[in-house]
């Protein structure tokens, strides 16, 4: 039999990395280089069966994430945002990176008791985002163009999580549900509205 402890909870520490990219992105917008992106946080655990292993959970956060890609945010003369997607061989460097702070809200499954920390668990739910801070930098070999804080940026943005795996190791995919940037076209009319995932590992501690 299986000894419950009814204040048993699986309030955690995470910390995730993992691999960003575009869905949904423009015809010729390619990355390359390594888009990464780390966050960390905690999550308060409130179980809801008898045997507490099923378990919704909310939590705060904070994340960063960057991109290296050829989707190029430059100013005209009047100081007008322009976006464009070019052959990689039409600038040195461009990238892109935002901060910001995490709402995650989990439905959990796991097959855990009170005496061991050491279990499977299936972890879905959406994450709620909202940017702090924003910075794009392309250097074209003439001129850099640094924006920050881009006002076309969608500061509130939300996604769709899972994680899934056994003990402190577990696998981590994140699907953005609305687009990166606001009603933005490229220089050809192409509209911008790519959303953003990433893929890692996430790691829970008690």
């Amino acid at each position: 039999m299986v000894k419950i402890d009814s204040l048993y909870r699986e309030d955690q520490f995470y910390f995730s990395v993992g691999y960003n990219l575009f869905s949904q992105a423009p015809d010729g917008l390619k990355q390359d280089k390594f888009s990464a992106g780390i966050s960390a946080g905690f999550l308060r655990d409130m179980p809801i069966n008898k045997n507490r292993t099923v378990a919704v959970a909310a939590g705060l956060g904070l994340s960063y994430k960057n991109y290296f890609h050829n989707l190029t945010i430059s100013k005209n003369n009047d100081g007008e945002l322009i976006y464009g997607v070019n052959d990689y061989n039409e600038f040195v460097s461009n990238k892109y990176r935002q901060y910001s702070v995490d709402l995650p809200i989990e439905f959990r499954w796991r097959n855990s008791t009170y005496e061991s920390h050491k279990f499977w668990r299936i972890y879905a739910g959406l994450k709620f985002s909202y940017v702090l801070a924003s910075k794009s930098v392309v250097d074209d070999g003439d001129n850099t163009y640094i924006v920050r804080n881009n006002p076309d940026i969608n500061r509130f943005q939300y996604g769709a999580t899972i994680s899934a795996g056994y003990n402190t190791w577990n696998a981590y995919f994140y699907y953005g549900l609305n687009p990166l940037f606001k009603n933005v076209s490229d220089v050809s009319g192409q509209d911008i509205k790519m959303r953003t995932m990433s893929v890692g590992l996430i790691f829970y501690i008690l």
